[in-house]
């Protein structure tokens, strides 16, 4: 499980809010990759997926807002790199989800996790510098 620390917050708190919810989706997942009395997890992998994709979608929507409304100088870099998440999520393929479920899971679990708290720390940290 990856728990929210005081040092993922940047002030914000609609954003922190939001990223704290990114946290809980992240969290099915890992629940999910631990709960062995699902055989077959494919359903509940596309799920958080799709509950992933379209969250994501959200926040990133909310969060260029409130860049473009206090003038942030990291719009143009968050906006590409928020671009970037959203087609490698969207990118996924789903035929290969039951070649090895449990990996995959494993290794779509520790792209976003690193993604999202690389990001926070080193990207969204910077939002109200302008």
């Amino acid at each position: 499980m990856l728990e929210w620390k005081d040092k993922y917050s940047i002030g914000v708190e609609l954003i922190d809010e939001q990223h704290k919810h990114l946290f809980e989706i992240g969290n099915k997942a890992v629940k999910l990759l631990k709960n062995d009395f699902y055989v077959d997890k494919y359903d509940k992998i596309i799920e958080i997926i799709q509950e992933l994709c379209e969250y994501t979608e959200f926040h990133f929507k909310a969060e260029e807002g409130y860049m473009l409304k206090i003038g942030s100088k990291q719009y143009e870099s968050q906006k590409i790199e928020h671009d970037i998440f959203i087609k490698k999520i969207n990118s996924v393929d789903l035929n290969n989800i039951d070649n090895d479920q449990q990996k995959y899971l494993e290794d779509l679990l520790a792209f976003v996790f690193n993604w999202i708290i690389d990001h926070i720390l080193q990207k969204d940290k910077l939002i109200n510098e302008n």
